[in-house]
């Protein structure tokens, strides 16, 4: 291990990666670590990250602001393209690791590195998300993965190495959910939350980060109006606001209504069935009035497909393949989709529940002309019934030759 000279570390001051900085250096000859943490959106969990960094041994840490280009160029995208895995996830976690993989990829490469590393386990997505950006940046970069090369087997042996160690932890055996956090949502694996049996506590004291359960929620509704442009959200209720303003916005309010909780046993990458809880307050409200805004804009067809695309879209973010061509051809075919999807979408707040309130848009294809009960002079109602018999020929056809058979 002696040509590992320099080693660039994704940093984020949590279990994993603070008991690897002294782990590198005993395990690569004392090599210099860099610690790089991509700063999106994770607050609080910043804090003090430069002396924990270098009291463990690190030579120096990068904090990078990456906050508005990750919402203007990796969640807006995958907004826009409806993408969602499984039904429910929002790929909270799977969108920012590409984004902080390239900025790792950089600095290695400014610095001269000889290999990057980072935390995360054999069993999880985040490798492949992380390894799979490294190519695509730096494809000959020597990749260190603690987790595949250390004896240590469980969240409670590195809480004991880093005791050992004298390395401070913000959390203690009793709280020790493996979260990630950033600007966009939170989520809680492990501990009680590994058997889909358990209930989780979503009232308990510290659980819940991002906002209150539905039954703490209060009891008046609130009234939000999102404004759209090509499928970008830009205003609420009338005021404009940059990207990363008014996804804080959008959490704060979600989050006091107890919206965006989510329960779910998704399929990993790697093949297993995994079990975590999601808090997703503002996303969910975009996610839902974007939608909402493409019903009344988008014609039946492109609608249906981009159904299908949004999809696979999802799935390449939730795999790690957001530098790959499909997906930057998907994202092409999804801004064509968008140049009619700006408009006003009105939405009801209430105990965990997103209530349609009205829509609007100059670019509708809503016609209330045509769509009326009531008596018209645009749409000839005698014309349905040739256009049933073309359509229902395939069938009528098909049924006449069973009769004959028979």
């Amino acid at each position: 291990m002696g040509d590992i000279k320099k080693v660039v570390l994704a940093y984020s001051g949590g279990l994993d990666t603070s008991i690897i900085i002294p782990w590198l250096k005993e395990n690569y000859d004392n090599c210099e670590v860099i610690a790089v943490s991509g700063d999106v959106g994770q607050d609080s969990e910043l804090e003090g990250l430069e002396e924990k960094a270098k009291k463990t041994g690190a030579s120096k840490l990068y904090i990078e602001d990456l906050n508005k280009e990750f919402i203007e160029d990796y969640v807006f995208p995958t907004i826009k393209a409806d993408a969602v895995y499984e039904n429910k996830y929002l790929l909270g976690t799977s969108f920012a690791r590409p984004i902080i993989a390239k900025r790792i990829v950089e600095i290695a490469l400014k610095e001269g590195a000889d290999a990057i590393c980072h935390g995360c386990t054999g069993k999880g997505n985040d490798q492949v998300r992380f390894e799979l950006a490294i190519k695509a940046f730096a494809p000959d970069m020597k990749i260190i993965a603690p987790w595949r090369e250390w004896n240590l087997k469980s969240r409670d042996e590195e809480i004991e190495y880093a005791e050992a160690h004298d390395i401070p932890l913000k959390i203690t055996r009793e709280t020790n959910y493996s979260k990630d956090k950033n600007i966009w949502h939170i989520s809680h694996e492990g501990l009680d939350l590994e058997d889909p049996a358990n209930e989780p506590m979503y009232n308990k004291e510290g659980f819940l980060e991002l906002g209150v359960s539905p039954e703490q929620a209060p009891d008046k509704p609130t009234y939000v109006t999102i404004s759209f442009e090509k499928g970008n959200p830009v205003a609420i209720d009338g005021e404009k606001l940059g990207a990363v303003e008014l996804v804080k916005k959008l959490n704060k309010l979600g989050g006091e209504n107890g919206i965006g909780i989510v329960d779910l046993v998704e399929n990993r990458l790697v093949g297993m069935k995994s079990r975590g809880v999601y808090e997703t307050p503002g996303g969910t409200i975009l996610y839902h009035a974007h939608n909402k805004l493409e019903e009344i804009t988008l014609d039946r067809d492109t609608y249906h497909f981009k159904q299908q695309v949004g999809l696979r879209f999802a799935e390449l973010v939730y795999f790690g393949q957001w530098y790959t061509p499909l997906r930057k051809a998907l994202s092409a075919f999804v801004d064509s989709t968008q140049e009619t999807v700006t408009g006003d979408v009105k939405l009801k707040l209430y105990k965990g529940n997103i209530i349609d309130a009205g829509v609007t848009s100059p670019y509708s294809l809503y016609d209330p002309d045509i769509a009326t009960f009531d008596e018209d002079e645009v749409y000839d109602q005698k014309d349905s019934a040739g256009f049933i018999n073309l359509f229902g020929l395939p069938i009528k056809v098909q049924a006449k030759k069973k009769l004959i058979k028979e």
